[in-house]
């Protein structure tokens, strides 16, 4: 479906060199919706440079000029607005809904739930707009080991030695735990599991880890991920299913999603 293509992307993809088979390869979207999407903007005359500075809905409008433009019986929500809204802590779409209706004159006819839900989609697809990622309390813990590291020194020997960092965190609340390691070994990852069920005085449903090999040893695209063994044990004593985040994609992957950063002057190493 053309409509939910990212037309400008498409285009800019085009202008760095790639082909329309690589677009749709490495973007995920069916080879005959980059062609529409190519075929319109080499028959109009538009270019990258035409459209560099345009924002995505009007992009996709100057290729398919009229496309999907009807009237319609419905008040229509402010999806800027909306989506605005959807970044305050506690927003849900049935609230925002909710104050749509609301806000609607008795004699407007406004859409059901199932209908906003769609087109808020549809205005995240076609903008550009990144979809807010909702989470419940106490549901899962989300862990990685930090991007960066630090180092240890031993003030007998004089020798640095490199630390790295096991992070977790509550995603709802952001609450998170570090502990610091000498080696990223399987040990070493379980050992801060348990720091971390003790920290945070408790367990959840769902563990959310990178794919790391002290954890993970295969996760397919398609058929059942397969678990350290020791890590499988581990999350079952502690009554919680693993559940690793999709290989290649970056949103699913704790340290780039809800993880902070971790200041090096956080935290003080002791040796």
């Amino acid at each position: 479906m053309v409509r939910k293509i990212k037309a400008k992307l498409v285009l800019q993809l085009r202008n760095q060199g790639l082909s329309g088979r690589a677009i749709a390869s490495g973007q995920g979207i069916a080879r005959n919706s980059v062609q529409v999407v190519l075929e319109a903007a080499d028959r109009l005359g538009v270019g990258w440079a035409d459209v560099e500075e345009m924002p995505e809905a009007e992009v996709y409008a100057a290729l398919f000029p009229g496309r999907g433009v009807h009237e319609s019986v419905f008040a229509q929500p402010n999806w800027s607005r909306v989506h605005t809204e959807l970044a305050r802590v506690g927003v849900t779409l049935k609230l925002v809904h909710q104050e749509y209706v609301d806000a609607s004159g008795p004699t407007q006819a406004v859409m059901s739930y199932d209908r906003f839900c769609r087109l808020y989609g549809d205005y995240s697809a076609v903008s550009g707009a990144t979809s807010r990622v909702g989470h419940k309390a106490g549901r899962s813990i989300e862990v990685d080991w930090s991007g960066p590291t630090m180092q240890l020194l031993d003030p007998t020997t004089g020798e640095i030695s490199k630390v790295y960092l096991f992070v977790a965190c509550l995603p709802f609340s952001r609450y998170a735990f570090v502990e610091a390691t000498l080696d990223m070994r399987q040990e070493s990852w379980l050992r801060a599991h348990t720091a971390m069920f003790a920290f945070f005085g408790g367990s959840v449903p769902r563990l959310v880890p990178d794919n790391v090999k002290a954890g993970v040893i295969s996760h397919p695209r398609e058929g059942e991920v397969v678990l350290n063994d020791a890590y499988r044990e581990m999350a079952a004593h502690y009554s919680a299913a693993v559940l690793p985040g999709r290989v290649r994609a970056p949103k699913d992957c704790p340290e780039d999603s809800v993880i902070p950063s971790i200041g090096r002057d956080a935290f003080a190493v002791a040796a």
